[in-house]
C-alpha cells in the first residue's frame, strides 16, 4: 500500500463522533421547546462557551442577539413549525466578549414514525467572511453612488455655466426696429458642448440697421473665443463702414491673423443692412461661405436669395465675398439660419434634411411674419431628435403685413 492509500484509509477510519464534534460548521440539537440537547465543539469554540453551561441549561434563542431572537419568534419558528425545515437564514449569534457572529442557519424537525416532532436539528455556518464581503460590497456601492451623485452635480453646474456663457454670445433680446419685425431662436444640440453659432441686430444710425448671423467651426471654449471675436469685429467694422462686403473683408483679416497664431478656426457668416422705406425695406447683404438666406413672400412662395461664390472667412489672407440686394414688401420674411438645420439627419436612412426640404417647409407655412416662422422652425428642430447633432441659430426679419380693414372702417 503506497502513502496515498494509507492517508485515504486513515481518513475513512475517522469515527462519526469526531466528525460531528470538529466539523467545519456548527451542529446542535434542541428539544421542541428550544432547549439545547446536543452541541458540537466547533460551535462552542466559536461562541466561547463551555458544554456544561449550555446543554440542558440554555435554549437556542439564548445564543441569539436581541434582533435574532425577535426574528426567530416572528419568522424562523413559525416557518419551521409550518414547513418542518428552514434553510440559509442569516442571523447573528452572541459570541464571547460581546461580539456578534454572523451565521447562516438551517434547521430541520426530526419526527417519529407516527409523524410526531421529536427534536430540531440545526446546522450553523460561519458567515463572517461573507458579511465582511457584503459590507465591503455595500461600501463600494455607496462610494460609487456618491461619486455618481457628485458627477451629476458637477455636470449640472458645468451645463449651467455653459448655458450662461452661450447666452453671453447672443443678444439678450432683439431691438425694436421701426417698420420691421424680428424674431430669433437658438437650439442647443448638447448642453455639454459650447456652440459657435451667433447672430445680432443693432442700429447703425440714419434709420439703418445692421444684422448678421454666422457659425464658427468646432465647439468648446476655443470656438466660443472666436465667436466673441467675430461678433465684436462685425459690430465695430459696421460702425466704421457698413458696406457688407467691406465688413466681411475686415472679419476675414482679423480671423486670418488669429490663425497665424496657431488657431486654425474659421467661420461662415452673412452680414446685411436694413433700410426701412415707405411700405418696404431695402436689404443689402453679403455672404462668406454661409448658406443662402431664404425669403418667404407674402403670396406664400419661398425661395433662396442667391449669394454664390462667397468664401470661408479666415482661411485665406485675401477673400472675395458676394453681395446681394432685395426688397422686403409687406408680409415678406427674410430667414437666416446655420447649417445645423439643413444638415440634420432624418428618417430611417438618416438622410440630410437639405435645402429643398427647408424651402418646401417655409412655403407650407402661412406668411404670418417672423415670429410665426421661427416658432414653426423651432418645432421642426425639436422633431429631429437625435438626428440634430449641431447647434442651430435662426434669425428672421420681416415687414408687417397691412392690417385688414373691415367694411365698417371702409365706410367710415
Amino acid at each position: 500500500m503506497d502513502t496515498t492509500d494509507a492517508v485515504f484509509t486513515s481518513l475513512l477510519e475517522d469515527n462519526a463522533e469526531e466528525l460531528y464534534e470538529h466539523a467545519p460548521c456548527g451542529y446542535l440539537s434542541t428539544l421542541m421547546d428550544g432547549t439545547i440537547a446536543k452541541i458540537n465543539a466547533t460551535l462552542l469554540d466559536w461562541l466561547g462557551l463551555d458544554r456544561s453551561r449550555v446543554v440542558g441549561r440554555m435554549r437556542f434563542t439564548d445564543l441569539l442577539t436581541v434582533g435574532g431572537k425577535l426574528y426567530h419568534e416572528t419568522h424562523f419558528a413559525p416557518l419551521l413549525q409550518m414547513k418542518g425545515e428552514v434553510s440559509g437564514i442569516a442571523m447573528d449569534l452572541k459570541a464571547a466578549a460581546g461580539r456578534r457572529m454572523p451565521v447562516l442557519v438551517t434547521s430541520q424537525v426530526k419526527t417519529s414514525g407516527d409523524g410526531e416532532p421529536l427534536l430540531i436539528r440545526t446546522t450553523v455556518f460561519d458567515a463572517r467572511d461573507r458579511r465582511a464581503y457584503e459590507t465591503e460590497l455595500l461600501r463600494g456601492r455607496q462610494v460609487a453612488e456618491e461619486a455618481r451623485r457628485r458627477s451629476e452635480a458637477d455636470r449640472e453646474r458645468l451645463q449651467e455655466a455653459l448655458a450662461i456663457l452661450q447666452q453671453s454670445l447672443l443678444p439678450p433680446e432683439l431691438p425694436a426696429v421701426p417698420g420691421v419685425q424680428a424674431a430669433s431662436y437658438y437650439h442647443t444640440a448638447s448642453p455639454d458642448l459650447l456652440g459657435g453659432d451667433f447672430y445680432d441686430l443693432f442700429p447703425l444710425g440714419s434709420d439703418r440697421w445692421a444684422f448678421f448671423l454666422g457659425d464658427v467651426c468646432g465647439k468648446g471654449p476655443q470656438a466660443a473665443a472666436v465667436t466673441s471675436l467675430a461678433r465684436h469685429t462685425l459690430r465695430a467694422s459696421a460702425l466704421h463702414d457698413a458696406d457688407p462686403v467691406t465688413v466681411l473683408t475686415m472679419l476675414n483679416t482679423v480671423l486670418h491673423e488669429r490663425q497665424q497664431g496657431g488657431d486654425g478656426r474659421f467661420c461662415t457668416a452673412i452680414f446685411g443692412v436694413l433700410e426701412p422705406r415707405d411700405g418696404h425695406v431695402a436689404v443689402h447683404l453679403a455672404s462668406g461661405g454661409h448658406p443662402s438666406a431664404l425669403i418667404q413672400r407674402a403670396d406664400g412662395s419661398a425661395d433662396f436669395l442667391p449669394t454664390p461664390g462667397g468664401m470661408l472667412i479666415g482661411v485665406l489672407p485675401q477673400a472675395s465675398f458676394t453681395g446681394a440686394h432685395t426688397e422686403l414688401l409687406p408680409g415678406d420674411t427674410l430667414l437666416l439660419y446655420t447649417d445645423g438645420l439643413t444638415e440634420a439627419r432624418t428618417g430611417p436612412e438618416r438622410e440630410l434634411y437639405g435645402d429643398d426640404a427647408l424651402r418646401a417647409f417655409a412655403a407650407a407655412q402661412p406668411p404670418a411674419g417672423p415670429q410665426a416662422l421661427i416658432t414653426a422652425l423651432s418645432g421642426l428642430l425639436t422633431s429631429f431628435g437625435e438626428g440634430l447633432d449641431d447647434d442651430t441659430a435662426l434669425l428672421a426679419l420681416g415687414v408687417p403685413a397691412p392690417t385688414p380693414t373691415t367694411a365698417t372702417e371702409e365706410l367710415t
